[in-house]
């Protein structure tokens, strides 16, 4: 079971910190960046397998790989700002992670634009 492990090397890397944290907080947040980053490589790993199937099936239903490679960038964009923003607030500055969470959100609305536009002239197209 993966998640044992994750949940193993989460587990460890909060006990290390909050031990840590009383003598030298700098050195704490450190453990749990490094602690956060090789979770997040586990999963990364995890998902370039989706990725794959994402791939396939798209190529069999002959979907415009644009639309989807421009999904797939969404879906990027959020972890990594979801990660980017945790590890912010763990290290107490809340102001930076709501910036970063702001500026995923306007890369997101301009990734998306494109497949707006596509959907409203699909719409535009069927309106008589």
């Amino acid at each position: 079971m993966e998640i044992l492990q994750v949940v193993g090397v989460g587990f460890i890397g909060t006990v290390l910190a909050v031990f840590v944290k009383e003598r030298n907080k700098e050195a704490a947040i450190l453990i749990s960046l490094v602690t956060g980053v090789i979770i997040f490589l586990f999963a990364l790993s995890k998902v370039e397998a989706v990725i794959e199937v994402l791939w396939k099936l798209a190529a069999s239903a002959n979907i415009n790989l644009f639309y989807l490679t421009t999904i797939l960038k969404i879906i990027g964009i959020a972890y990594i700002a979801e990660f980017g923003s945790q590890i912010c607030k763990d290290a107490g500055e809340g102001s930076i992670a709501t910036k970063i969470e702001f500026a995923a959100k306007v890369l997101v609305m301009v990734l998306a634009m494109p497949i707006i536009v596509a959907i409203l002239e699909s719409i535009l197209r069927l309106i008589p």
